[in-house]
């Protein structure tokens, strides 16, 4: 499927986005190994996500689901999971499949992790490695991607982990381990990175300790207890909007409960420093969450260096900036930006590609870009099958000057189920053909 995008004039307009994907992995899982009832409202309806629930079912998880939105899961606790019938399919998600391989770990049973293409063209050693050190057996490819294959009855002790580099999905999946392990599990990072997984583990009555240099740690055994989990907007995906909105000649779009959590919101810190009028409204706390209306106006932005300081905190939503920056005076240099390479696409290339197709002066770096400002002409361009280039590409194409047609949109369900509907609100014609 491709996307067709015809040039038009945005409109004022209230959106909501979907539930945010980070949190709904991770309420579907701790939800799994808890003790009770897990009632999740929110729940983002994408496929990624519905993997994760796909294989908490293929392992004895009881998981209703009365609504898209809504889903009742009947925890089994920490040792209560079953051996699945066959392997677990993940799809496209690398954080269900990082985050499941800590969970998996200290089971007593084997499982084998599967992912269509893209997921099994992407690194696994950095889960692998920290994991190995705590006792567990985990089989890769001789390039450490998946499939994985995950021995059961090993014992795990706890371990500190310095993180070689910031990741939310690995720090996640040695601190679920270390639910399974032996003493205290801890890790440190080098830069802040989201903290849902900690966050979420405190509702459930877990203990999160948090000192300093970016330290985190558990104790091994706790059980958790089944919550209701109000599930936020996703930033991410809000991205998107704000994205269009900046770009456009006069509108004024109001985004409705969006989570602001501190350790995500590098993407408005950036975003303001271009110049974006953008601020928080109403805000206030879904659980442990922060949450905040987003106003957003059309705005005149400026180029300038990006603080690599603020890559953690921003780092899925750089395709939407790499296309805020090709729309802003002067040039935007990006740097720190490695760990891009080996998303779903290579996002700095699959980027710089696209913005080129599309008449912007790009120069690629090693760990970033430099993007030049320019105007927008139509053509084509290739997305790769990642759902956040196609998106940022889509709303590069709301002001080009000439029709744009993004190949190989198929992928953008697993974030943004809705994507084209809503920013049809705004007076966007973006079409699935």
């Amino acid at each position: 499927m491709d996307f067709r995008v015809t040039p038009t004039k945005l409109r004022d307009a209230t959106v909501a986005v979907p539930g945010d994907k980070s949190i709904s992995h991770r309420a579907v899982m701790l939800g799994s190994i808890a003790e009770g009832r897990t009632a999740v409202r929110g729940f983002l309806a994408g496929a990624d996500c519905l993997a994760t629930v796909a294989a908490m079912r293929a392992m004895g998880v009881t998981v209703a689901q009365p609504s898209a939105t809504e889903m009742s899961i009947e925890g089994v606790g920490l040792r209560g999971l079953e051996a699945p019938p066959g392997d677990l399919d993940l799809g496209n998600s690398g954080t269900a499949m990082r985050l499941m391989a800590g969970l998996l770990a200290g089971q007593a049973f084997d499982t084998v992790l599967t992912g269509d293409a893209s997921l099994s063209g992407r690194p696994m050693g950095r889960v692998i490695a920290p994991l190995t050190r705590m006792g567990a057996v985990i089989e890769s490819d001789c390039d450490g991607t998946p499939p994985l294959q995950i021995r059961g009855g090993m014992r795990l002790h706890g371990i500190h982990y310095d993180l070689p580099v910031a990741s939310a999905q690995v720090k996640s999946a040695v601190l679920l381990a270390g639910l399974y392990a032996d003493g205290k599990t801890s890790v440190s990072e080098p830069a802040v990175t989201r903290d849902h997984t900690e966050r979420m583990l405190r509702t459930m009555g877990v203990p999160v300790t948090a000192t300093g240099a970016r330290r985190i740690g558990l104790q091994g055994g706790q059980a958790l207890t089944g919550c209701a989990i109000d599930v936020p907007g996703d930033l991410s995906s809000a991205t998107f909007i704000i994205l269009g909105t900046l770009l456009s000649q006069d509108a004024d779009i109001l985004i409705k409960k969006v989570g602001v959590n501190p350790t995500r919101t590098g993407v408005i810190d950036i975003l303001k420093g271009m110049g974006a009028d953008l601020r928080l409204e109403n805000p206030r706390r879904l659980g442990d969450e922060p949450v905040a209306d987003i106003r957003v106006k059309a705005s005149r932005l400026q180029g300038g260096p990006v603080d690599p300081a603020l890559v953690s905190l921003a780092i899925d939503e750089f395709p939407a900036l790499f296309v805020a920056a090709a729309a802003a005076s002067g040039e935007t240099t990006f740097s720190g930006l490695a760990e891009l390479r080996v998303k779903e696409s290579d996002r700095i290339a699959a980027m710089a590609d696209g913005l080129r197709r599309l008449g912007i002066d790009v120069e690629e770096t090693p760990d970033g870009a430099v993007v030049r400002g320019g105007r927008f002409s139509g053509g084509e361009v290739d997305s790769f099958h990642d759902h956040r280039v196609a998106m940022s590409l889509a709303m590069a194409g709301t002001i080009a000057d000439d029709m744009v047609t993004i190949r190989g949109i198929d992928n953008v369900q697993t974030s943004f189920p809705g994507f084209t509907e809503c920013v049809a609100a705004m007076g966007a014609d973006v079409q699935v053909v």
